[in-house]
């Protein structure tokens, strides 16, 4: 069955989360450098049906775009190129970061651990998919 793919972009780094394949729970995948994504996502989906891409959407508070909002809308683009068959879905990212931090404390991870940027990547796009799917 195939899964549900969540990306949390970011200049440097991007933050990946994945469905089981019942789409019942949403898990940290990886995180990848940002230029090596579209290499990551080519090998990940020639071992795993990719069912649709959610990509975390950066908005200001009041709505409007961010510096990081094109560079979420090329990262776009670019799917629609190298995965054509696969729908991509843009949702809301806004204070997935805080949350993830947040859910880090609260699940007990240590301060050093906590200030891994790339574990904070993960966990946003974990919450990104859970908000997606409703969970």
């Amino acid at each position: 069955m195939p899964r549900i793919l969540a990306i949390d972009y970011g200049a440097k780094r991007t933050g990946l989360a994945v469905t089981d394949p019942l789409k019942i729970i949403a898990s940290a995948l990886e995180t990848v450098p940002s230029e090596t994504l579209i290499a990551y996502l080519q090998q990940y989906t020639k071992t795993e049906q990719v069912e649709a891409f959610v990509v975390g959407l950066p908005k200001s508070l009041d709505g409007s775009d961010t510096h990081a909002t094109a560079l979420v809308n090329k990262l776009v683009e670019t799917l629609k190129v190298h995965f054509a068959d696969i729908p991509v879905h843009l949702h809301d990212e806004r204070f997935t970061s805080k949350m993830a931090v947040q859910a880090m404390i609260a699940g007990g991870m240590k301060k050093k651990d906590r200030q891994v940027k790339g574990n904070i990547d993960k966990i946003s796009a974990v919450i990104i998919l859970q908000s997606f799917m409703g969970i």
